[in-house]
């Protein structure tokens, strides 16, 4: 049996994994909202937006996590192509979750298969993204632990779904954001206490990268996608005037967003 260690940064990865969460869940539930507030390929570009926003933002958070991972006397190596298939999971799955909510007309119905489809999402590009971790040897995972992290992953995407359908304010935007990135942090950690790795007695796999040369520098980038994304809701219009008229914009990040219009009401008066 390796020894493992899940923070051998001490809490510099889990704070980092956290704030990424935070802001991926942050972008995407602004982005959820207006999505709900538009129509046609501008609807579809919202929705897009917060699934790979969204997506993106999980990716990181459980890879910037994985470099506080290791195990006692090995190198651990990254399958590219599960690495890369993982995030590709992500977003597509909880893009999946994301445009069922977007376009459903049963609220209820839309929440919660939306929530199941997001947080399955969660949890395969979890699971597949421990996949790709290489060790000599084989991992292993405690059945009953692994459960409760697919349970907390749909729970926690069901909660950020309803919070995209209800929440208005900017303020509370931010307050739901970092509920969710603790959410999202609860599920990794709890499918990392699932695991445990058994070696045979070499000190490095064959094959597969090292996490700084490949899995750093791809969760450094797309966490700076989301970052920069969050700053982008700061400068863009929230709202455009009227044609021939002129108002200053709100920015999108400080304006609340308008309360949906069911859309029996909004069909009526075109």
């Amino acid at each position: 049996m390796g020894e493992i260690h899940h923070a051998v940064y001490g809490w510099v990865t889990p704070a980092l994994s956290y704030f990424t969460a935070c802001l991926g869940a942050f972008v995407a539930l602004r982005g959820t909202r207006w999505a709900l507030l538009s129509e046609g390929r501008t609807k579809a570009n919202w929705l897009l937006f917060a699934s790979m926003s969204l997506g993106a933002g999980i990716w990181s958070m459980h890879f910037i996590a994985m470099l506080g991972f290791s195990v006692s006397g090995v190198r651990i190596r990254y399958d590219v192509l599960l690495t890369v298939l993982s995030l590709v999971v992500a977003i597509v799955v909880v893009g999946l979750g994301i445009f069922v909510v977007g376009y459903s007309r049963n609220r209820t119905g839309s929440l919660l298969a939306g929530g199941a489809a997001t947080g399955l999402g969660v949890a395969a590009m979890h699971y597949m993204g421990m996949a790709a971790v290489e060790v000599p040897g084989h991992i292993a995972y405690h059945r009953a632990t692994v459960g409760a992290s697919v349970v907390i992953a749909v729970l926690a995407a069901t909660a950020a779904l309803w919070a995209a359908l209800n929440i208005k304010g900017t303020l509370a935007v931010l307050a739901a954001a970092p509920v969710m990135g603790v959410a999202v942090c609860a599920m990794h950690y709890t499918g990392m206490a699932a695991v445990s790795v058994h070696l045979t007695g070499a000190q490095e796999s064959h094959g597969g990268v090292l996490a700084l040369q490949f899995v750093f520098p791809l969760a450094v980038g797309l966490g700076c996608y989301v970052f920069f994304s969050a700053l982008a809701f700061a400068a863009a219009p929230s709202k455009p005037g009227a044609p021939g008229r002129w108002r200053p914009a709100q920015p999108v990040i400080a304006g609340p967003a308008p309360r949906l219009v069911p859309r029996q009401r909004a069909a009526a008066g075109r």
